[in-house]
């Protein structure tokens, strides 16, 4: 007996010795750069000429709407008269019915180019909300330290941060070495595929690889990774897949006073609910394992150690991390039962009931294999299991060990000196998906600070930026174009 506890005390000492090794090991993997290049921005004028662009009410053709071309042709002539060194020394190729594709030549043409991406159309806000709004959502309006209207924060804020930047660069006699292109699409809201889709196929046709490519994706958030007490620059380093299954059964239909034991929609709900009860497997995997791996070096000691051990802790976190809808959802592909279809009466039985399940696709899985999961958990003949509409693969996870990646942290670092930048897996879908065969560097993040409160205003009412935080933004892309492009 005492060999065996002895044996076991020198197993649980080996093991703490691992674990604290381990843990002192896991040191931070912020970059430390050096003082940015001063850079003057006049904030109320760049605000103002924000506002000038949210009055053109720029939405994308959808669901039989056609697209508003005459606030997209003002937007584009905007651009124009605001940005006239811009214009001068850029090349410019409209792309699309609305889209444009901007081309900032570099001196060193052996370099890959470096692409920043943004969109310029925006979601309608919904019918009857107008008046609910404190400003009017496409009045542009400078007020109370904000810059108020639909397209402030998605994705307008972007663009014209990025035009902003150039624009004064332009006059500061800046040259790249390396080449710089802007892409700003028209289409994002409704798919991407007449504007990111048919530039990024133009690229391809031209031969073109990237360096890097930056598009709109994580902000600056304080709390959202807890033990993490600094703000945290989220960017996203890869994107879920999207796809939804449709699920049919054929039923003999008839009277519902002489029902069969099962209805097609009986057959159907069972269907359904196997599918509820047993969700595709949880992963801590590319850029939800990877944020981990940046935050956790910035935590207290007990997460330090939790995080720099995770071979043996895994699946205690994954346990924390499916016990809520939200983080769940970065790790697997998430399960989503959206329509239902029956009979249109009361008592009559159905010939015909259809589901639809929307999956969330994980890096890592693809959707044939969420096919394959539904059909082998429904495991009944009598449901027919096919695709339903738009159908994404999920993209894959961008380098996080590569010079750009380390630029883009120092670019971050270098404007917000207080922010933890650290990797993360984006749930929504960005135009960028459509580059990402054209480089393995392909981020997502936007320069500013927001809290929980602001995310609602995203796709929602009162969407607004700060006046000083747009400057801060317009401050970052010019720094990163700085340090991406020699």
């Amino acid at each position: 007996m005492k060999r065996i506890l002895l044996s076991l005390l020198v197993v649980v000492v080996a093991l703490a010795g691992v674990l604290l090794t381990k843990a002192f090991r896991f040191t931070s993997r912020q970059v430390q750069p050096e003082a940015p290049v001063a850079f003057s921005v006049d904030a109320e004028a760049a605000a103002a000429r924000l506002g000038g662009a949210l009055r053109l009410k720029t939405l994308a053709a959808a669901e039989g709407l056609p697209a508003e071309d005459a606030a997209f042709a003002a937007l584009h002539d905007y651009m124009r008269e605001q940005y006239p060194r811009l214009h001068q020394a850029l090349k410019r190729e409209a792309v699309g019915p609305h889209s444009v594709l901007y081309t900032w030549a570099g001196t060193d043409a052996s370099l890959r180019p470096a692409l920043l991406l943004a969109h310029l159309d925006v979601v309608p806000v919904a019918p009857g909300t107008e008046a609910s709004w404190t400003h009017p959502p496409y009045s542009g309006l400078v007020a109370d330290g904000y810059v108020w209207g639909r397209g402030a924060l998605d994705d307008k804020g972007s663009a014209f941060g990025i035009l902003e930047s150039v624009e004064a660069l332009l006059a500061a006699g800046f040259q790249p070495r390396r080449t710089v292109l802007l892409a700003f699409g028209g289409d994002e809201e409704v798919g991407g595929h007449e504007g990111a889709e048919a530039m990024a196929k133009l690229l391809r046709e031209r031969g073109v690889t990237l360096e890097s490519v930056l598009d709109e994706g994580g902000m600056i958030m304080s709390g959202t990774v807890p033990g993490v007490t600094s703000p945290v620059a989220l960017v996203g380093v890869s994107e879920k897949g999207f796809a939804s299954a449709e699920l049919i059964v054929a039923g003999e239909g008839g009277h519902s006073s002489m029902p069969p034991p099962q209805t097609a929609v009986g057959v159907l709900s069972r269907a359904i609910t196997r599918l509820e009860a047993s969700p595709m497997p949880a992963r801590l995997r590319g850029g939800s394992r990877a944020l981990f791996e940046f935050a956790g070096p910035e935590m207290g000691f007990g997460m330090r150690l939790l995080f720099a051990n995770l071979w043996l802790f895994e699946p205690l976190v994954l346990r924390q991390l499916t016990a809520k809808a939200t983080t769940n959802a970065a790790v697997r592909t998430t399960t989503a039962a959206t329509m239902f279809e029956g009979s249109e009466r009361d008592n009559v039985l159905p010939a015909r009931a259809r589901a639809v399940v929307n999956f969330r696709v994980l890096p890592g899985d693809s959707v044939e294999g969420v096919l394959e999961h539904v059909r082998r958990v429904v495991d009944d003949p009598r449901v027919k299991v096919g695709t339903l509409g738009f159908i994404s693969e999920p993209s894959p996870v961008s380098r996080m060990d590569s010079e750009a990646w380390t630029l883009l942290q120092r670019s971050v670092r270098q404007v917000f000196p207080d922010v933890v930048v650290a990797p993360y897996l984006m749930l929504g879908a960005t135009d960028s998906r459509y580059f990402t065969g054209l480089s393995e560097n392909v981020y997502r993040f936007m320069p500013l600070r927001l809290d929980s409160a602001d995310l609602s205003r995203l796709h929602g009412k009162d969407e607004r930026v700060s006046v000083e935080g747009y400057a801060d933004a317009i401050r970052f892309y010019a720094q990163y174009v700085r340090n991406v492009s020699n």
